[in-house]
């Protein structure tokens, strides 16, 4: 590893999908995985997938007597095949030749995918090829490949195959082979010029349409007049094929250059036409490169995070940021999508969007708060949806599904596969509910990050009420215990669905899902305090939401139940959960390890999960990493329970015992509330979230496509868990505290409109006001506020007070 690269310098066959995850190129707009040029799918060790954001598609499978339709993210032409063959040869292929060297370099400064060989083929000839290549954050519809081979021993005609291939189905997860996966429909393929290609498609139920023009040149010391090219086409493949003379330690040099353009796109005419019109005003390898070059140093001077730690821990944090810029960039911008959990590196979860914002806003809100903007405005063009969900649930307001695609229905599976029996099992975690107070706490976050009161005006404001109106009428009261209850859901932790023998679904008075349901109510209460009376009367008739509503939201957000166990101070996870068995964990860990998929690994061995007191992942303790304690006695506090800051590390070490952390988002929930109270073991935490999917641990879900939200919230721990940051009563508060290991934290923060350098070691905090909109900002740290202005430097000595 270097800080900025990631660097492969032996070849693994084995390593490939998860290496093809991992060296990813994307743009917010499309991304391709990190596959060689020369394979395909048909490999089995390879999977070059492109995805389009929000390019999705529908198909129904029949699957254990059952007819289902799922919305998968579709896998898009493939636009990277280049390979060559000598006369009578096969084509080149990695896995066909003996490799002598490798090496290849994930440079994510300047967003750079290279690879460089050495091999010798079956008749001892011997050969270098060095392939660089990039997804443009320059242009979001370009892409581009320099592929150059240099013969060391040998001389001789060879063909350079260059190729779109439409003939991709989606068969990367492998637990959804037995499903439809035929999503592409090939419409058009052939030349538009001697040195260009086409290929357009369309999907077969969203009717999305995609063009791709590749244009390929060879730029070497052959002569144009050596160069025969003959052109391949079939149903939804196009290939030209280029015959040149090879010369012993002279490189052929070849330049592809390729635009997609999709029916989707805003100020185009048609896909194709588009396509070809700017394939010919596209420049060379070397300047196309430089202006993507430079839009990502754009990019890092806003969203680099620097660490004194050691060498792996910085270029992961850097690994991390990258994949979330390469999801959602400035190219995301309108285009009406949200931030799926597995990025647009992969099939796994179909490209469907969840919770996992969540995890990634704060980061985003701080640096890029203008793209948080963009995919909450993806959750507000679903309201129409979320208001029939819950209209058809039996409840008002607007209820958002637990999985959503393109249209915000409920995109959850019905049935899933366990690959450790072979069994397709019911699917009942789509009563997550609480998704909806996700979106209304982003909401908030947002606010409280930029002060963007037209977005909580026009946007916000009504996602927040009609939210607040969904949870006031979700909740039922129970005349034995004179509290509101909430029934019938799955929390976080997705391992328990149901009662153990119950053959109803669902859980009562999830502790997460009930204090967040009150922190929602009394948020959208607040509203009436910071916007204007008249846009409320507007909202209220608009929702038709009643001064009675109004009334039951209150009791609602005032006595809501939330279960403890037995006469302690614990937050019981749900009602009935102190009732459950305790687990062997030390039997289980030493046979499995530690990140354990209980739930799949109990009903192969006909157990099941539901019986036991084990969670996949933090589920009571999500209410410790989204509130600070004083905020989070403040709810307890007007729901009428006494919760002391005391009784916060009982909470911690009781769940700590229980977790299997199967999900890649737990240890950075446990990481995070440990930051204050054992810094060895947040650090500990922290170090296993940050390898989760560079080294994998799960055992092959990162090929599937990366754990996005796991990846920003690692970022968001060093951002926020570790300098103590956050925003209350219109102050930005700091109280660092930063692990043993990490001596040293250099990063930038835009905080509405002002941009603050932050240098932090374990002695000091220095603060330097640089450029802003606003000609004041408040600053809080140890109970103390400071008035800074632009120009403005702060210093504070962690070990004692304030010093200019």
């Amino acid at each position: 590893m270097r800080d900025w690269s990631i660097i492969y310098d032996t070849w693994s066959q084995e390593e490939q999908p998860l290496r093809e995850a991992l060296c990813t190129l994307g743009n917010g707009y499309f991304a391709t995985r990190g596959a060689f040029e020369e394979t395909n799918a048909e490999d089995g060790a390879y999977y070059p997938g492109t995805y389009l954001a929000g390019g999705y598609n529908r198909l129904f499978s029949e699957i254990a007597g059952k007819t289902i339709e799922n919305e998968d993210l579709v896998n898009w032409p493939n636009w990277l095949p280049v390979t060559f063959r000598e006369p009578g040869g096969e084509w080149f292929h990695t896995s066909k030749v003996e490799v002598l060297s490798f090496r290849q370099e994930l440079n994510m400064h300047e967003g750079v995918l290279l690879r460089e060989m050495h091999f010798r083929s079956s008749n001892g000839h011997e050969s270098k090829l060095r392939c660089r290549r990039f997804v443009s954050m320059a242009n979001p519809h370009l892409a581009a490949i320099q592929w150059e081979l240099t013969p060391l021993n040998w001389s001789g005609t060879i063909t350079i195959l260059s190729a779109l291939d439409g003939r991709v189905i989606n068969s990367g997860v492998a637990r959804y082979r037995s499903l439809a996966s035929q999503h592409l429909e090939p419409q058009a393929q052939g030349t538009s010029a001697a040195d260009t290609m086409y290929l357009v498609v369309q999907t077969t139920q969203s009717k999305v349409r995609m063009a791709q023009v590749a244009r390929t040149r060879i730029i070497s010391r052959v002569s144009e007049d050596n160069i025969t090219t003959q052109t391949i086409t079939e149903q939804g493949y196009v290939a030209q094929h280029l015959q040149v003379q090879a010369t012993q330690q002279q490189a052929i040099r070849l330049e592809k250059t390729v635009l997609l353009y999709t029916s989707r796109d805003w100020g185009i005419s048609e896909p194709l036409l588009d396509a070809e019109t700017n394939m010919v005003r596209q420049s060379s390898f070397s300047d196309l490169l430089e202006e993507h070059t430079r839009a990502w140093k754009r990019l890092w001077s806003r969203c680099d995070l620097q660490i004194a730690s050691s060498n792996k821990a910085q270029t992961i944090l850097r690994l991390h940021i990258f994949h979330l810029l390469q999801t959602v960039s400035a190219h995301t911008y309108d285009l009406d999508v949200g931030v799926p959990a597995r990025g647009w590196h992969g099939e796994a979860y179909r490209g469907h969007i969840f919770w996992d914002e969540l995890f990634i806003f704060p980061f985003l809100n701080f640096r890029l708060p203008e793209i948080t903007r963009e995919l909450l405005l993806y959750r507000y063009r679903r309201l129409p949806e979320a208001r029939y969900a819950a209209k058809e649930a039996g409840y008002k307001g607007a209820m958002f599904p637990w999985q959503s695609g393109s249209n915000g229905r409920e995109e959850s599976q019905l049935i899933h596969l366990n690959p450790q029996s072979g069994r397709w099992l019911p699917d009942n975690t789509y009563l997550q509910r609480h998704i909806s107070a996700a979106i209304s706490y982003n909401v908030w976050q947002y606010f409280q990050a930029t002060d963007d009161k037209k977005f909580l005006l026009f946007y916000g404001a009504e996602l927040m009420l009609d939210i607040a109106q969904f949870w006031s009428t979700i909740a039922t009261y129970n005349q034995t215990i004179e509290r509101y209850e909430i029934r019938h859901v799955v929390g976080p932790d997705e391992y328990h669905t149901s009662y153990p023998g119950s053959e109803e679904i669902g859980l009562n008075n999830n502790a997460y899902t009930n204090v967040m349901a009150a922190w929602c109510i009394q948020s959208a209460l607040d509203l009436f305090d910071i916007i204007d009376e008249a846009r409320i009367q507007e909202l209220l008739h608009k929702l038709h939401i009643s001064d009675t509503d109004l009334e039951r939201w209150k009791a609602v957000s005032k006595r809501l139940y939330v279960p403890f166990i037995a006469d302690s101070p614990v937050i019981a996870q749900f009602d009935g959960y102190d009732a459950l068995k305790e687990f062997d964990w030390q039997t289980y860990r030493k046979k499995y390890g530690e990140a354990m998929r209980l739930d799949r690994i109990l009903e192969s061995e006909g157990e099941n999960v539901n019986k036991y007191k084990a969670s996949k992942q933090a589920d009571v303790l999500m209410l410790f990493y989204l509130f600070s304690a004083k905020g989070l006695i403040q709810i307890f506090e007007r729901l009428g329970y006494r919760f002391k800051p005391e009784h916060i590390p009982e909470n911690i070490a009781y769940y700590e015992q229980r977790t299997s952390h199967g999900s890649t988002l737990s240890k950075i929930v446990h990481a995070w509330v440990l930051a204050r109270s054992d810094r060895k073991k947040a650090w500990a935490n922290f170090e296993v979230a940050l390898v989760s999917d560079f080294e994998d641990i799960q055992g092959g879900t990162t090929a599937e496509g990366v754990h996005l939200g796991a990846m920003a919230g690692t970022v968001d721990l060093v951002q926020r868990g570790f300098t103590g940051l956050e925003i209350r009563d219109d102050i930005l508060w700091l109280n660092p505290v930063l692990p043993e290991k990490m001596t040293c934290l250099n990063m930038q923060l835009r905080y509405r409109g002002h941009w603050i350098t932050l240098n932090i070691t374990g002695e000091r905090m220095l603060l330097r006001f640089d450029k802003g909109l606003t000609k004041e900002v408040k600053i809080g740290y140890r109970n103390q506020t400071y008035i800074c202005q632009t120009g403005d430097t702060k210093e504070f000595d962690i070990r004692r007070n304030l010093t200019d």
